[in-house]
């Protein structure tokens, strides 16, 4: 081992009160004999390098630490072996200040428990599968040493046989089949050499089913015949059927569909243009099962960073737009709230319990969204198990994490180029580490049959910050008039080893990659693992020599890590050349890699007959039965995984989930911009029936479909034959009969997908859904998730749940037939009914009627609100409806039989409020296509919601005291995973009577300006942004708009002097997420400046200027506030800390802009206003109580968060961090520089927001605050 310089620091408190008070629960709960008085936790860091004495004290100043210490009892760090994320964004911040000689920067926890408490179980304060306790720093000081690399490995099948090969397959994981093993068996002996273990790994990544998706390419054989079809060619089928719009299926990492023109935002000679250029949609939609069963949060943090990679590595290179997320789990048994149809937990130690991967992967997955930049707006959740026969049950014990998106490429960008020999290979992105080893064969294997060191190898890490540097770079070069990246592919399963040798197949060339030029941040790694590890966050590209340059120049400005690893050749071989060793770890012919192995044989016989009852349910209980079904995890409010995701990032956001005044997550669809200009853009919708399958895999696929469409058809597409669909199919396969269900769900699909003109063009496969363990085996039902997306012309032209308080109208129920079948719904996993019959799609020509006429009367104006019935049926969807408007419903249902059936089936149909003026229209376009219509009621001059049949009252109950069931499920994971004061807070403004929602209270005028009015004379503002900020194209649109040129403006242009500030009127620092937040959000980006004297001296020259403007928001608003010793009249400003409910929140929140002396807020004093807001650290901290009435007594408070009434809140979720009095924008002392957390920037046009006031036009009432600032700069 060498020896390393150490310098030990302490820094600050490590949690919130009430994390700690979580912390001590999750103690006494693990540990109830013991007592745990008191707990403390504080953050230490461990620095390696040479000659640390020099640089002591500028680290201390850089990481608010000191050399005093703190006295502890354990220390909570990464596992052994590894790097945490945390490490790689604080040494970028440490590097970015000229502090050169840090070898390692490590973070961990110093947690005081009492010594008597030590041999307690102490899980509750560490992930097992990413971080370990240390009981001393000496320990500590041995995680920062480093170790010789570990050495290739060759296995002797030449001198000990094929059982080597056997052996190796089992000891390292490998998960090949024995067809597998004879096919290298029989290569290498003819090659006369022994196989190395990086080779091996290598191939079984390649040739995993993961990767080579061996069963949908099978060949199957059906009662004895062969069929010609194989699951693949089913699929592929509707692309051959409906090909309208698809411009690359089934041979890229995303599928590419037709968009159409746009104005889009471009960049020349760093300045922010607009140019008409035509944009098509890539949509991809991906599973990360098996890494968050293990370790849920950096599961689904990778998960959805893969997904993004895939579409970023689309053509020559896209960019994503909008992210989806979903969770399929097993039963939740929240304590306190346990369900009687839940049942005893039975699970293997090693996977997460249902309730911790709700609790800490959507965290994870939001995470990685935020940090990169992408909104997610679309998403689900399914809890379904059932109860074990024989030791067997149906479940999510090996969970569904699903993440997805569409993104936007330009025409001339879809597809890679033919490259020769000789050009270049680069790997964009972060360092090897020992992440992810053999994942891809991992996620191929049912949970429960791999070895648990081979669980911790395939854990993965997540770095979103260091994605979004690549993103940057690919979207550098992708606006390009011609892209310098001539292929591109993204590093995922099986990692270089399977990502290089994809770019040579599909080139058809060779490579020859030198060992020693690939970036590894662990030194002890062998060859086979720097080859084969899953290290996120990276692709592999392919440039012309001649471009290496101003490739260089790209990626240094961005700051984003490469590395020239190797040329393509014309010899068709992977070759892996290490100089230190002077040898291969890898020479292999491409042949051998992707070579004709067996083709799989699956033969079945579907001769299975299921006995269905289609007994009518006759309980009278239905409200006793309604709030059982609302309560319902599937059901139930999904706040609780909404608001943790930004959901406004970009500007191109037109609906989200929420909907309304009150924010109510309902809506069916959501729906993109193409452009900051104009209003055609895409919807998005998914479907899935998943709870179906176990009696009727077949009927689950068409009803899957079937709730697309019903999801899509409240805004106007462009068609069914425009509406394309990736379809992901989960499901074991381990046996005839679940080989059989996928058979029948596929075929199901497909034939439906024809007949409607649907085409599925993308898709992925997870087929190892089950978990053994001991004699227990836990299988997932056949789980098809589609996705579906259409370009639409206008997004305008859409409508939600939202019941418009129209007294003079009705809410009508179209349905595709009569039947009422209970099989599969909620009531039925509540009640446990048998094997009733399940909703199925009887009549193709009905569901395409549906569709078509909802999308005419929409187009006509005819429909008002709309909701599809789906989980729980239409008394669920009524209630939603409620919800959403905060009115009451008089439901009469005399004409309706079976009524319990009618009220909780999950047949496919809609609720639509009509105005009684267009209710005979509408009603005869339904009827005349043989569909059934039945009227419901209409809005109650109560708040109750009232049903009734026949004259007699079935129940009339408070939708306040209904939504209140629907939102326990929140509101209790909310309680466990944030500060339980504010998931209360947020609960009880249900019974806030003077709470009325969002509202408008403004004089914008805006026939008063031309947008985008830009000419030679403009002025300029610099759009500032350091690595990690993913708010530029937003802001630069926004002051676009008020007639400013705008210039991209990167930390590292100020940092090399090729950009100064004192060319600018104006500077707007943008939001986002500079080096991860790591050191506190804004601290570190602030450092960069502080730190280095020229730039800080820069900034304070253009702060003394009296003719320039400065808007900082969310992450540039923090930035500023540690800048404050730099700018005129802001001492007395706060920084801003940790939001009181400890987590991200991310919400469309009211405001009032307050009589200030800032210039941009100029004449919108007493302006009410919802914004959007979007944050982590925002809570507002004063050094001292006086500083707030100074600010107040200067006028410099310009923005707080308000109630309905006009008054400053304090009120969670209202005042989303906690600021005191609601503080949220504060000005310095003469006005010209402005902060804020909340983004105008992101919703200055009215299409922005998810909830518009009606009188508002294009642009919102925040276009004034940019229409000021360019006054400002005119006048100045």
């Amino acid at each position: 081992m060498s020896k390393v310089n150490n310098l030990i620091l302490f820094g600050k408190e490590a949690y919130s009160a009430s994390k700690i008070a979580q912390l001590k629960a999750n103690f006494q709960k693990n540990n109830p004999q013991l007592s745990l008085d008191k707990l403390t936790a504080n953050e230490i860091y461990l620095i390696s390098g040479s000659q640390l004495d020099e640089v002591s004290h500028e680290l201390q100043s850089i990481l608010d630490a000191t050399d005093k210490s703190h006295y502890f009892d354990l220390l909570i760090g990464p596992r052994a072996g590894t790097i945490s994320p945390w490490s790689s964004k604080a040494q970028d911040i440490v590097k970015n200040v000229r502090v050169n000689n840090i070898d390692r920067l490590e973070k961990f926890i110093a947690i005081s428990i009492g010594k008597e408490n030590l041999d307690s179980d102490l899980s509750c304060f560490y992930d097992r599968m990413t971080q370990s306790v240390y009981k001393n720093l000496d320990e500590c000081k041995e995680f920062l040493q480093s170790t010789d690399a570990r050495k290739l490995l060759t296995i002797d099948i030449l001198g000990k046989g094929k059982s080597e090969l056997e052996k190796a397959n089992n000891e390292m994981g490998f998960a090949m089949s024995q067809d597998e093993i004879d096919y290298l068996d029989n290569f290498y002996k003819s090659a006369k050499r022994n196989p190395t273990d990086a080779e091996l790994m290598m191939f079984a990544q390649a040739n995993s089913e993961h990767c080579r998706h061996k069963i949908f390419n099978a060949k199957w054989n059906i009662n004895g015949a062969n069929v010609n079809d194989s699951l693949f060619d089913l699929i592929k089928a509707t692309s051959k059927n409906s090909p309208q719009g698809i411009i690359s299926a089934y041979k890229d990492n995303a599928a590419i569909i037709e968009g159409g023109d746009a104005e889009r935002i471009h960049l020349e000679n760093n300045e922010y243009v607009f140019k008409e250029d035509k944009i098509n949609s890539t949509i991809k939609v991906e599973t990360h099962n098996h890494p968050t069963a293990i370790s849920p949060y950096p599961g689904a943090a990778t998960g959805s960073g893969g997904e993004i990679r895939d579409e970023g590595a689309t053509g020559k290179g896209a960019k994503p737009k909008l992210g989806i997320v979903g969770f399929n789990v097993s039963n939740l048994r929240i304590p306190g709230l346990e369900r009687s149809w839940e049942g005893k937990e039975h699970k293997p130690e090693r996977i997460a319990s249902p309730l911790d991967i709700m609790i800490e992967a959507p965290i994870g997955a939001a995470a990685f969204n935020n940090e990169f930049g992408r909104p997610s707006t679309l998403g689900y959740f399914r809890v379904l198990e059932t109860q074990f026969k024989d030791n067997k049950a149906f479940g999510f014990h090996k969970p569904i994490m699903l993440a997805g998106g569409i993104g936007e490429i330009r025409d001339t960008n879809n597809f890679k180029e033919e490259i020769d020999a000789d050009y270049l290979v680069v790997v964009l992105g972060g360092p090897a580490m020992l992440i992810g080893l053999g994942g891809g064969a991992a996620s191929s294997v049912s949970s429960g049959e791999s070895d648990l060191e081979l669980d911790f190898a395939s854990v993965q890490r997540d770095n979103a910050e260091m994605e979004r540097r690549c993103q940057e770079v690919i979207n550098t070069c992708s606006m390009m008039d011609s892209s310098l990246i001539e292929f591109i592919h993204d590093v995922g399963a099986g990692g270089l080893s399977n990502a290089i040798p994809e770019l040579a197949k599909d080139s058809d060339l060779g490579v020859a990659i030198d060992l020693s030029k690939i970036p590894v941040a662990d030194p002890s790694m062998s060859p086979m693992e720097i080859w084969s590890n899953e290290s996120q966050e990276r692709y592999v590209l392919a440039i012309h020599p001649n471009n290496k340059n101003a490739f260089i120049e790209i990626c240094n400005r961005e700051r984003c890590e490469f590395a020239i690893v190797g040329t393509t050749t014309k010899e068709k071989s992977v070759k892996l050349f290490d100089p230190v060793a002077k040898n291969y770890p890898v020479d292999v012919p491409l042949s051998m890699l992707f070579g004709d192995l067996p083709i799989t044989e699956i033969t079945i016989s579907n001769d299975k007959v299921t006995a269905v009852s289609e007994d009518q349910i006759e309980d009278d209980d239905v409200l006793a039965n309604l709030h059982n079904i609302l309560q319902h995890p599937t059901v139930a409010s999904k706040s609780f995984l909404i608001t943790i995701g930004d959901r406004t990032v970009s500007g191109m956001i037109a609906r989200d989930q929420f909907v309304g005044p009150y924010q109510v997550p309902v809506s069916n669809y959501s729906a993109s911009l193409r452009s900051y200009k104009g209003y055609a853009g895409e919807a998005v919708a998914i479907g899935e029936k998943a709870n179906l399958a176990i009696n009727n895999p077949g009927a689950s696929m068409r009803m899957a479909l079937g709730e697309l469409l019903t999801n899509l058809s409240g805004i106007k597409t462009n068609g069914l034959e425009n509406i394309q669909v990736s379809a992901n199919w989960m499901a074991p396969t381990s046996t005839e009969g679940e080989n059989s269900n996928l058979r029948e769900g596929v075929e199901a699909l497909s034939k439906l997908a024809v007949a409607l003109n649907i085409s599925i063009p993308v898709g992925k496969d997870s087929l190892s859904m089950k978990t053994k363990w001991s004699d227990y085996e836990v299988a997932s039902p056949l789980s098809g998730t589609l996705t579906g997306m259409s370009p639409v012309s206008d997004v305008r032209n859409a409508i939600t749940p939202e019941i418009i308080n129209i007294q003079d109208s009705t809410i009508l129920h179209i349905a595709l037939n009569d039947k009422s079948r209970l099989g599969g719904s909620i009531y039925d996993s509540i009640y446990d009914l048998g094997n009733t019959s399940t909703p199925d799609v009887d009549n193709t020509e009905a569901l395409k009627s549906l569709f078509n006429t909802t999308q005419s009367n929409l187009d006509k104006r005819k429909l008002l609100a709309l909701h599809d019935v789906s989980d729980g049926g239409l008394l669920t969807s009524l209630t939603e409806m409620a919800f959403a408007s905060k009115c009451g419903l008089d439901i009469n249902l005399d004409n309706i039989n079976n009524l319990k059936n009618y009220l909780f089936a999950e047949e496919i149909g809609i609720l639509i409020q009509v105005k009684n003026n267009d209710l005979a229209e509408v009603i005869n376009s339904y009827a005349e296509k043989g569909l059934i219509v039945n009227q419901l009621g209409n809005i109650s001059d109560s708040s109750n919601l009232t049903l009734s049949s026949a004259g007699k009252l079935i129940f009339t109950e408070e939708v306040s005291k209904l939504e209140k069931s629907w939102r326990e499920v929140s509101h209790a994971i909310q309680s466990i995973r944030d500060n339980k004061a504010c998931a209360d807070s947020e609960l009880a403004l249900l019974d806030d009577n003077n709470f009325n929602g969002l509202y408008s209270n403004t004089q914008f005028n805006e026939t008063s300006f031309s947008p985008f009015n830009i000419s030679s004379t403009s002025p300029k503002v610099a759009i500032l942004r350091e690595q990690g900020v993913n708010g530029q194209l937003e802001m630069a649109a926004a002051f676009s708009a008020a007639g400013f040129k705008t210039v991209d403006v990167h930390m590292q242009d100020l940092l090399d002097q090729n950009i100064n500030l004192s060319d600018f009127n104006g500077l707007a620092a943008c939001g986002g997420f500079s080096y991860g937040d790591v050191l506190g959000a804004g601290g570190g980006w602030a450092k960069t400046i502080l730190h280095n004297q020229r730039v800080k001296d820069e900034f304070q020259e253009f702060f003394n200027k009296t003719n320039t403007f400065t808007l900082g928001v969310c992450n540039g608003c923090q930035m500023l506030s540690h800048l404050k010793e730099l700018i005129p009249g802001a001492e007395h400003w706060p920084t801003f800390k940790k939001n009181l409910s400890d987590q991200f929140e991310a919400r469309l929140v009211q405001v009032q802009i307050q009589n200030s002396n800032s210039k941009l807020l100029t004449n919108m004093d007493g302006w009410s206003i919802p914004v959007a807001s979007a944050h982590g650290e925002g809570r507002a901290v004063f050094n001292n109580s006086s500083d707030l009435d100074t600010l107040k007594a200067n006028d410099q408070i310009s923005l707080q968060f308000i109630h309905s009434q006009d008054q400053p809140t304090e009120t969670y979720p209202l005042n989303p961090n906690g600021s005191p009095e609601g503080i949220t924008g504060i000005t310095s002392q003469d006005g010209r520089v402005t902060i804020m957390m909340p983004h105008p920037e992101r919703v200055f046009r009215s299409i922005q927001m998810s909830w518009q006031d009606e009188n508002w036009k294009d642009y919102s009432p925040w276009m004034q605050m940019f229409i000021n600032a360019k006054d400002f700069s005119d006048n100045s």
